[in-house]
């Protein structure tokens, strides 16, 4: 579980993260959905540590990343796995390099063993004979499934999800959020996804955090984003014909 407490991050003169506290639990896709310039990149990257924060604290189970020394922070970037916007493979580097690159900079097995856990999360994420391929030889959607197993290879206890279904097409998009959820239960990941794309909300949105102008102004579960009164959430999430009508739909459904 990740706790967060009057989170706030100025650059310079200039608020970007104005007192948010919230939570994001063990085992759930928790997703951080906004508007651009609503705060969620430097939201997401202070919870990585990337970011040094004004004031508030972010709890990793019961230790503050701020109370922690070089040692702790160092276990606990351990215990993270990132899947990066666009994938972020190494252009240089075979899929099975990639995936192992991790377990080489943490671990201190045999490579015989990497390779084991290597080819265990590869087909975890249900890629097979890719290891000698290099990133510009698959596809997008492969791409991202690389970029899960890299990021699970270690075993985390925290996965982090920037735009992870930047660039795909909308049914390429649906098997990485429901793969990321998938591994989300099957490990007892605590998850946390920077998102802009409605359909991850309604497909895999167990905790939602909304932030406007660097505020948290809702949050809930994406069954009750579409019955929610909050003006704010409404705009932004009902900017379609089609959630409109699911919105409709809902609500008439909720009728006694």
């Amino acid at each position: 579980m990740i706790r967060v407490e009057n989170l706030h991050k100025r650059f310079g003169e200039e608020e970007i993260l104005k007192g948010i506290t919230t939570s994001f639990d063990q085992g759930k896709t928790n997703l951080i959905i906004g508007a651009s310039g609503s705060g969620k990149t430097v939201f997401l990257k202070s919870l990585l540590g990337l970011f040094k924060t004004n004031s508030g604290k972010i709890f990793f189970g019961d230790k503050a990343l701020q109370e922690m020394n070089d040692d702790e922070k160092r276990d606990l970037r351990e215990d993270m796995g990132m899947v990066f916007q666009g994938g972020a493979l190494f252009d240089s580097m075979t899929i099975e390099e990639n995936v192992m690159f991790p377990l080489r900079m943490f671990s201190n097995q045999k490579k015989d063993e990497l390779l084991d856990r290597v080819n265990a999360v590869l087909g975890r994420v249900n890629l097979e004979n890719v290891n000698s391929k290099f990133p510009s030889e698959i596809s997008g959607g492969m791409q991202k499934r690389v970029a899960i197993a890299r990021a699970i290879v270690n075993n985390p206890k925290y996965l982090f999800c920037d735009e992870p279904n930047s660039g795909l097409d909308p049914r390429t998009a649906i098997v990485i959020d429901n793969l990321i959820q998938e591994i989300t239960k099957e490990y007892n990941i605590t998850t946390v996804i920077n998102s802009h794309d409605m359909n991850s909300v309604m497909e895999i949105g167990e905790k939602i955090v909304f932030l406007q102008d660097g505020n948290l102004v809702w949050q809930g579960s994406n069954n009750e984003i579409f019955s929610t009164d909050n003006k704010d959430v409404t705009n932004f999430v009902y900017s379609s014909n089609l959630f409109k009508k699911i919105r409709e739909v809902q609500i008439s459904q909720n009728k006694p």
